[in-house]
């Protein structure tokens, strides 16, 4: 059967975008993914679920793109045989799931060239699988000495530089290992996932009512997506329609949070090629944004904004009045900025041909969101598979095909101004509407996607539920899975201090991959 026949035989679930969800064996499992990436397609999100208590056995699930829409894959995996077809060679960036598989559940990718662990550090046994049903949090197990098998690099004149994991600021650890001859970068080797939240094993002991405050707190600088994709998920099983109104108020926060984040980026950019001025600039029109975000909504980072259901906030004439204003002055300044940016020779120099990723690289690694696009990856859910409000808005996506650090800072600058026009259209369409409407109740054994075009790129929540309403499985998946492979190609052939200008212009999630 042809990927579209079988599409065509699964049921398309009630969601706000096109997804089709199947069960298949093995070699059905492997031969669509194949099929789906000799079309074009890609991976979105892999990962398993404890089936034992109600199926005897596993399941490996892996989200696709297609042309059509979502593909959805479910694959049982029986105790005696925990194991499942390696598909990384297919997608790349699948490899670093399928670890975090083998760590949580025990379920291994058979071929695999990497069976390395993942996510488990030291901090429990190789034989202790946390997102199992039969794991005791409460038990004390030993650790294991943590002997991570790095990649060596040998020849003349080589030799590493390790950086991290603990970094001389605020973000979430994370170890860079380089290899490097003279200054130029032969090889980076990441190791993440040092501050393992349990949040995945957390959302098992909640209802669907009570997973949306954790949802919007996945990713810090992300509430608005991962609560918005989280809403999408718990709507899609229990049949909720959200009004109009809200639809337009979610699509208002989430391009608020595009606009934040972008300024914070463009700051930071500038800030690492010496431009303090430009720094200073981009963080106090960062910090109007955030000043009126907690004006009219009551957070500066809009969490608990967004629910199943609709939204919990409003906007009256003075608050779109409010935010109007605030658009046109940074509208004007960022112009401005743009310009600087744009004349400045030491950043220019810094910025142009500097972390290349080709277009080719790009397809083959999967590399997505904001930072694909600037590598000729036209693809931006708001576009292809708008969901509303996004499909009355005709939105114009920012492509570049240079794939250096000066294609990530002009991507931003375009998608500020996208997102300045979005808002306007959307504050003048604003429709009448209830804000939240009640949600019902789930039935056992259902699965739901919630799919939303974030910041960095699109975020996805798969959900399996439970009886009385409750979360059988919950699956949280950040883009920075599929980018941050793509750093380390990115660095190589670069020099060393150009590393956290090239990690700054991706600007990735420690948080939203280590759950």
């Amino acid at each position: 059967m042809t990927l579209d026949e079988t599409m065509h035989g699964f049921p398309q679930l009630a969601t706000a975008m096109p997804v089709w969800h199947g069960t298949v064996e093995a070699k059905p499992f492997r031969d669509l993914c194949e099929e789906v990436r000799r079309s074009g397609g890609k991976l979105v999100a892999l990962w398993g679920s404890d089936e034992t208590a109600r199926e005897n056995g596993y399941a490996l699930h892996a989200a696709l793109i297609t042309v059509r829409g979502m593909l959805c894959l479910s694959l049982p995996i029986a105790v005696d045989r925990p194991a499942f077809p390696d598909i990384s060679d297919l997608f790349p960036g699948a490899n670093r799931m399928q670890r975090a598989v083998a760590d949580m559940l025990g379920l291994h990718a058979l071929g695999s060239d990497d069976q390395r662990k993942w996510l488990r550090h030291a901090s429990w046994p190789g034989d202790v699988h946390p997102l199992r049903k039969s794991f005791d949090a409460a038990n004390k197990f030993p650790t294991d000495s943590d002997a991570y098998a790095f990649v060596p690099v040998s020849g003349d004149g080589v030799h590493e530089i390790p950086v991290g994991p603990v970094h001389a600021g605020t973000i979430e650890p994370g170890h860079f290992r380089f290899s490097i001859i003279g200054e130029r970068v032969l090889r980076l080797e990441q190791r993440l996932g040092y501050t393992h939240k349990g949040i995945e094993k957390r959302f098992e002991q909640m209802t669907l009512t009570q997973g949306a405050k954790l949802a919007g707190r996945i990713s810090g600088d992300s509430t608005v997506a991962y609560a918005w994709a989280y809403a999408q998920a718990v709507e899609s099983v229990t049949g909720a329609q959200p009004s109009a109104r809200a639809l337009a108020l979610r699509g208002v926060l989430l391009e608020l949070e595009r606009i934040h984040n972008h300024l914070g980026d463009l700051g930071y950019l500038g800030n690492d090629v010496a431009l303090a001025f430009g720094f200073a600039q981009f963080w106090i029109l960062k910090e109007d944004a955030l000043r009126m975000n907690g004006e009219l909504f009551g957070h500066r980072y809009l969490m608990d904004k967004v629910l199943p259901g609709g939204v919990s906030c409003d906007l009256d004439e003075r608050g779109c009045e409010r935010i109007r204003q605030l658009l046109s002055h940074l509208e004007n300044e960022v112009s401005v900025l743009r310009n600087i940016y744009d004349e400045h020779a030491g950043a220019q120099d810094r910025f142009l041909s500097t972390g290349r990723v080709s277009p080719d690289l790009a397809a083959q690694l999967g590399l997505t969101g904001m930072a694909g696009r600037a590598s000729g990856q036209a693809w931006d859910l708001r576009a292809q598979f708008p969901c509303a409000p996004y499909d009355q808005l005709e939105v114009n996506m920012a492509t570049h095909r240079n794939g250096d650090v000066a294609a990530r800072v002009t991507v931003r600058f375009e998608e500020l101004s996208e997102s300045i026009r979005l808002i306007r259209r959307l504050l003048d369409l604003l429709p009448a509407g209830e804000l939240q409407i009640a949600v019902g109740n789930a039935p056992d054994k259902a699965f739901g996607i919630g799919w939303v075009e974030g910041w960095r790129g699109e975020v996805l929540v798969a959900l399996h539920t439970a009886p009385d309403n409750a979360i059988h499985r919950l699956h949280p998946h950040d883009p920075s899975w599929q980018n941050w492979p793509v750093l380390e190609h990115a660095i190589i052939g670069n020099i060393v201090p150009d590393f956290p200008l090239i990690n700054k212009s991706f600007n990735l999630s420690y948080s939203g991959q280590d759950l």
